[in-house]
């Protein structure tokens, strides 16, 4: 029988901003599989979630550039070299190179080398999260032991990859799942018939955002001393979309009570600072900074309205569905947000949240105006939102068809 000890090939780990992998990667454990967990990166967040402690899975870290382990990549190199493996990997980098023609596809390969030559004693498959870089040092460490792999695609990396590159590693990998019904469309196409591409979405672990029965404040931005509060939860980075959500707020009427709360780290931050300062915000704005799990949430039970503002970047990097509005949405909370990616897949305007076109500051306003008066509405919202998720997005559906999908393979090869 096959072994059930799977490595897993992940970006970075642990990072704050993938929580949902880190959900699933302890559900499987809890379904009875054994993990072993490769990160091309290692982690860069100061603080970690819950969940990375509960993981029971050794974590290994690859080379992150090749030119700093020099001896452990030429170790790798010569232990890989009498493989049949090795040739068969070599000719895909080959074929690579060509349309590719980076360092970093070099890296990869590295990276491949040193996961084939440190494999894990009787590890049975790989399993690829990102269908990027992740994937590249997959496929070719598959190759290069000839252990199946498969992966799991999620929405940067299928909206900024090239479609000669994804369409091969649909085509090398046993099967792929992805997490919203857009890339799912794009990855059917790619595939065109000759692979397997399953939808599966992500889910929340509903044990941890457990209902939120406490009443929410009837405010309607009408005294000053009872300002509506508007929270949003993500990386200051260009696809979150946080200069039109603050050019927004700009266009609020002057007299409407309100107070912005941003939670997370990223590159634009200081950015952004200074462009509330140039909008007149400074006073209402709050930046929180990354924030622990246990923290995030009491901030979702205590605002009254949650609001990101997703775009389409000019390279295609885009959200697929934002598990942080999932997470509002448990708690009861308004939500608005962009018509683009996998979001309407849980937001339908004037039923479960509000949803307004990307790069439209003035319609954001106008949807905030409305929340921000309209105490009954944000009510019956969050209502529908909570059922919504409650209904469509427990996390261990996930589970349960990743399982299936792993266990099929396993009586496969009995």
């Amino acid at each position: 029988m096959q072994s059930r000890k799977i490595v897993v090939v992940l970006k970075g780990y642990p990072r704050l901003s993938e929580t949902f992998i880190a959900q699933e990667l302890l559900g499987l454990e809890r379904a009875g599989f054994d993990l072993i967990l490769f990160a091309l990166r290692r982690p860069t967040d100061a603080q970690r979630h819950p969940v990375h402690d509960e993981i029971k899975a050794p974590v290994h870290y690859l080379p992150e550039y090749l030119h700093r382990e020099p001896l452990r990549v030429a170790r790798s190199l010569f232990a890989c070299l009498p493989r049949p493996g090795f040739w068969r990997a070599l000719k895909s980098l080959a074929a690579d190179i060509p349309r590719d023609f980076t360092r970093n596809r070099v890296r990869r390969f590295g990276q491949a080398l040193v996961l084939a030559a440190e494999w894990p004693q009787d590890a049975g498959w790989l399993h690829a999260h990102f269908v990027h870089t992740p994937a590249s040092v997959t496929r070719y460490a598959s190759q290069l032991r000839g252990q199946p792999w498969s992966c799991s695609a999620h929405a940067k990396d299928i909206w900024t990859s090239a479609d000669w590159d994804l369409a091969g590693k649909l085509s090398s990998a046993r099967w792929t799942v992805t997490c919203t019904q857009t890339g799912f469309d794009r990855l059917k196409k790619l595939a065109n018939g000759s692979a397997s591409v399953h939808l599966s979405y992500h889910g929340l672990d509903l044990d941890r955002f457990g209902s939120f029965d406490a009443a929410r404040k009837q405010h309607d931005g009408s005294a000053p001393d009872e300002p509506v509060l508007i929270l949003s939860v993500g990386r200051a980075v260009a696809k979150k979309g946080y200069d039109t959500l603050l050019e927004a707020l700009a266009l609020l009427p002057g007299d409407l009570a309100w107070r912005f709360e941003h939670i997370g780290g990223g590159e634009e931050l200081e950015r952004l600072k200074a462009l509330a300062r140039k909008l007149g915000l400074e006073g209402r704005v709050s930046w929180k900074g990354a924030l622990a799990q246990k923290e995030v949430l009491e901030h979702y039970r205590s605002a009254d309205i949650f609001a990101l503002a997703c775009r389409i970047t000019a390279d295609g990097d885009r959200d697929g569905l934002p598990n942080v509005l999932v997470e509002a949405a448990s708690q009861r909370l308004a939500c608005v947000s962009t018509d683009i990616s996998g979001v309407p897949e849980l937001l339908s305007s004037d039923e479960t949240g509000l949803l307004i076109p990307s790069e439209n500051p003035a319609a954001l306003a106008q949807a905030l105006e409305r929340l921000i008066r309209d105490p009954v509405l944000r009510a019956r919202l969050g209502d529908a939102a909570e059922r919504r998720v409650r209904g469509n997005f427990d996390h261990m559906a996930s589970i349960g068809q990743l399982k299936d999908l792993f266990e099929r393979e396993w009586r496969a090869a009995e």
